[in-house]
């Protein structure tokens, strides 16, 4: 077997284990969508069900899970899918990375309740070292922030600001704008004119007004408008 460092990535269906030896540093980079040759990720092209042991998976099961027995096919899923184990150099660097990540959004979207005004990146970060909240690499920072926001309201008294955006744009551009526009916020409201152009007014967290604004601009080539209504 290579000397090179490896670790062992994993994927588990229908009660069947699939197993391969990758680079760490290599399969991370895949996982994270960077272009990385699948050959730089495996130290060898075979599918274990047991890698420890040297047991290897039969085609049968990879034929039924994967649909192939391609090796290099399987070890690209496996590694998008399954579980990749970090290093502890790897899990601390993008732990850290995803914890900056959150405290720039906190300082961005949230306020202060006391004074309604933003809270500066070094206050949440001081709040953060205070409290128990995990970070999980992995995941987006908007499916951890709701979890990490209650935890620092306990030593932080900050609430997400929402705006409220009045978006008015023509007939050509309305259906585009409103499918984009609903993944970014909550339509409170939504009309369409006589002459098909669309009003809708948008609920946003305060952070992302210009984000809207330039998505606008950018959709209908500059012929949309935006009136910010209110931010609470």
């Amino acid at each position: 077997m290579s000397r090179r460092n490896y670790v062992i990535a994993r994927y588990e269906k229908d009660g069947y284990v699939f197993e391969i030896l990758v680079d760490p540093d290599a399969a991370l980079d895949l996982r994270l969508g960077k272009p990385v040759s699948i050959d730089k990720v495996l130290i060898t092209d075979t599918i274990y069900k047991d890698a420890r042991k040297g047991l290897r998976a039969s085609e049968e099961s990879l034929m039924r899970v994967f649909k192939t027995t391609d090796p290099r096919k399987i070890a690209e899923f496996i590694v998008k899918n399954g579980e990749l184990p970090l290093t502890a150099e790897q899990r601390k660097r993008l732990i850290e990375q995803k914890r900056r990540q959150i405290i720039e959004w906190i300082s961005r979207n949230c306020i202060d309740t006391r004074t309604r005004t933003p809270v500066p990146p070094q206050r949440v970060e001081a709040a953060l070292q205070q409290v128990d909240v995990p970070i999980d690499p992995f995941k987006p920072v908007e499916e951890q922030i709701n979890t990490v926001i209650k935890a620092l309201q306990k030593v932080l008294p900050l609430k997400v600001a929402v705006s409220i955006l009045e978006i008015r744009v023509p007939a050509e551009h309305a259906h585009k704008v409103r499918n984009n526009l609903a993944r970014m916020g909550k339509v409170v409201r939504e009309k369409f004119e006589s002459d098909g152009s669309l009003v809708m007014q948008l609920e946003v967290p305060a952070g992302l007004q210009d984000t809207v604004i330039a998505k606008v601009n950018e959709l209908t080539h500059g012929s949309g408008e935006v009136k910010i209504i209110s931010t609470s």
